[in-house]
């Protein structure tokens, strides 16, 4: 514990439970519900029914701020389809209803603008014959999705579209936003030493490669001014080498923190940051954990028609050595410690940053559970408050807990074992692992977990509707 002292409940609970000012918005406690995607909404970006009912069951659990899932500014960068946009005008009216949910519990909600660049999983019909957007031609290592290097022209789009993005969200009465500039996505790609390979001004030093971020933030601040909330989410480290030990590995936390600083911009930059780690999704780091293999061949079947490697990692995971091996070398990357993984990268961000501007904030992602640990890690001064995802879909009142004990009662805690992400490729999102639900049978245990599952589609989007009664047979005259 800190300083070697025992710290009691109470001690912690009053960490986790205290406001957290940032300069233009308060939040009434130091959980924050961490970005997690599901397809829950119109193959076109517009919502539909499930997220309101999602995003509202973690308000209600008492969690004092909402991430959005990944959204993308443009349909050119989306990951999956059927996430809500923030590409037009036309989708302000959702993004106020999910607001006014949301508010009602005393939560905030902060809208994740991203942009999937060459990182696009399943981007529909309409990217079917392009490559990715990127700040490389290479295809990305893992899944092998094709990129395009953006011209000029591309970024000073990509620029606008996510200062469209921002504009919009503040129309719709959000709290804030959010830079997607961790896990592989566009941001990534431009940020990281270990893919962008570009000879202009924005490549080469860290500096080049944060141009593309900085001129983000800034129009974004020329549409929102300076009283909204602008955060960013990055890598603590890349670890860009986690696959195959010989490539680059990427920007190391000197790089991050550098990057950090320069996102400051003379005090009109970003008012927090919130530290992640990983250069692709899914990596061994992001989200920390297992990778069920039995889930992974069973789902990871959509993605044959992506990218060049696809085919060839299905091989992989479906032969019977190979298969356990890969996972072996996924939990080796990884290492021991899940939650709490990324503390030191986010302590070293905190001590850099407020020793240039006090007033900014760093939050902390991975794996996040127990009131211990969660009070430790703001204790210590390693961040401001952390952020959940799998285990608020474990428990989606898991701030309720904290409240009152450690953490899940034994059996009920998330297991960390992915099972959620990998559904998600193909069915609702929610827990998937049948041994934290009750019953005294597999089967029994099964069907709790489907009707937990499921409850995101309650209340329906016409709650006045009713199931038509099949007409009766009629028999034909002689």
């Amino acid at each position: 514990m800190h300083d070697d002292q025992q710290y009691t409940h109470e001690d912690n609970s009053r960490q986790i439970f205290q406001e957290l000012k940032f300069r233009s918005l308060t939040v009434k406690n130091r959980l924050f519900r961490s970005n997690v995607s599901g397809q829950f909404d119109d193959y076109n970006g517009h919502g539909g029914s499930a997220r309101l009912n999602w995003e509202e069951k973690f308000a209600r659990g008492g969690v004092g701020c909402i991430i959005s899932s990944f959204t993308p500014v443009s349909v050119r960068g989306r990951i999956l389809v059927r996430y809500a946009m923030i590409d037009d005008d036309d989708k302000i009216p959702f993004w106020r209803a999910i607001g006014d949910r949301v508010h009602a519990h005393d939560c905030r909600f902060l809208m994740q603008l991203s942009h999937s660049g060459r990182q696009q999983d399943m981007g529909g019909a309409e990217n079917l014959y392009k490559r990715g957007l990127s700040s490389t031609n290479k295809s990305d290592y893992f899944h092998g999705l094709l990129a395009e290097a953006m011209s000029r022209e591309d970024i000073r789009t990509v620029v606008e579209q996510f200062a469209q993005g921002a504009r919009r969200a503040k129309e719709a009465g959000l709290d804030g936003v959010e830079l997607h500039g961790a896990n592989g996505y566009l941001i990534t790609q431009f940020l990281s030493s270990g893919i962008n390979d570009r000879t202009d001004e924005y490549g080469g030093d860290s500096e080049g490669r944060a141009r593309f971020v900085l001129e983000i933030v800034r129009a974004i601040r020329r549409e929102v001014g300076q009283d909204f909330h602008l955060q960013m989410k990055i890598n603590g480290v890349d670890h860009n080498d986690w696959l195959y030990p010989w490539i680059r590995k990427g920007n190391t936390l000197d790089e991050t923190v550098k990057i950090c600083t320069l996102l400051l911009d003379g005090g009109k930059g970003v008012d927090a940051f919130h530290i992640s780690s990983g250069s692709t999704f899914p990596h061994p780091r992001n989200p920390p954990g297992d990778l069920p293999l039995n889930d992974l061949r069973r789902w990871y079947d959509g993605m044959l028609s992506q990218g060049t490697r696809a085919r060839f990692n299905y091989s992989i995971f479906s032969n019977p050595v190979l298969g356990p091996a890969f996972v072996a070398w996924w939990r080796f990357r990884r290492g021991k410690v899940i939650e709490g993984i990324n503390l030191d990268y986010a302590r070293a961000v905190t001590e850099a940053v407020r020793g240039i501007d006090p007033s900014v904030k760093v939050l902390c992602t991975g794996g996040f559970q127990h009131a211990d640990v969660i009070g430790e890690a703001i204790r210590s001064g390693a961040c401001d408050a952390v952020s959940m995802a799998r285990p608020l879909i474990a428990n989606n009142d898991l701030a309720k807990i904290l409240k009152t004990q450690n953490g899940p009662d034994k059996g009920r805690e998330c297991t960390y074992c992915n099972k959620c992400l990998l559904n998600d490729l193909e069915n609702p999102l929610g827990c998937y692992e049948v041994k934290r639900y009750p019953g005294a049978t597999f089967e029994a245990r099964h069907q709790h977990m489907i009707d937990e599952v499921m409850s995101v589609f309650t209340p329906p989007a016409f709650p006045g509707s009713v199931v038509a009664t099949p007409p009766q047979a009629v028999e034909a005259e002689p």
